[in-house]
């Protein structure tokens, strides 16, 4: 299992992760914040890295995206 320095580093690569994976899926933020029953603002938050990710949109994420928890935190 890889190490962080911190829980910054880790909530970093999930923002990243979750632009990324959006943009690849080719979902705008409204239709992902549907997706997952969240707001279009609730998305871009995660995407900047302003909102911490509660446990039920991690999972909830990783689902509509196809990727395991390991994938989304940018583990795997």
């Amino acid at each position: 299992m890889q190490e962080f320095e911190d829980n910054s580093e880790i909530a970093g690569r999930i923002a990243e992760n979750i632009k990324k994976l959006r943009k690849e899926k080719g979902y705008s933020q409204v239709y992902l914040a549907d997706l997952i029953v969240r707001s279009r603002e609730h998305i871009s938050r995660l995407e900047t890295g302003r909102e911490t990710i509660g446990l039920y949109t991690f999972i909830r994420l990783a689902e509509v995206f196809g990727v395991s928890l390991d994938e989304l935190a940018g583990i795997k």
